[in-house]
């Protein structure tokens, strides 16, 4: 889908801002069972950089009925690299730095094994079914409506002491 062939069998990859344009446009319709969505955080940002994910937390788990919100971060790179993806909404998984909210790569095999054809509808998916996995599905939360959303990135401050 993601790479284009012409009759000479040469492939093009699609540029960044079609491909995020057909995301978009797929993100607006919906996904699914409407458990997952996503869309653009500013529809000015010609870059199409930050997005803001939801999901619903899967039934029979202890993540059932939460909403849970997520921002991801497309770069220049993207799609030839992940975006960033941080939970905005407090969560206890394995994949997400509990400080952060960050979802760490490493611990996210879709994020570390990315393939430019992957889509940020592939990565909530995923991580909903992460929360079905036996090493989340049972797993403490932090308590609902004691929640602090989390900054972001751009709105943190550094603090810095010369002794």
């Amino acid at each position: 889908m993601d790479m284009i062939s012409d009759e000479n069998s040469c492939l093009f990859s699609v540029p960044r801002n079609f491909r995020l344009l057909e995301e978009l446009e797929r993100g607006e319709k919906g996904i699914g069972d409407g458990t997952v969505s996503y869309g653009m955080d500013d529809a000015d940002d010609v870059f199409m950089q930050s997005w803001t994910g939801t999901i619903i937390g899967p039934h029979n788990t202890v993540h059932e009925g939460r909403i849970y919100q997520l921002k991801l971060f497309c770069d220049k790179e993207y799609p030839d690299r992940p975006p960033t993806v941080r939970f905005q909404t407090r969560i206890n998984m394995t994949c997400v730095n509990q400080e952060t909210g960050v979802v760490e790569p490493s611990l996210f095999p879709m994020l570390a094994d990315w393939q430019r054809e992957h889509t940020m509808e592939d990565i909530l998916t995923q991580l909903k079914k992460e929360m079905m996995s036996p090493q989340n599905r049972k797993l403490a939360q932090p308590p609902e409506g004691n929640e602090e959303p989390r900054m972001d990135q751009k709105g943190l401050v550094l603090r810095c002491c010369i002794m």
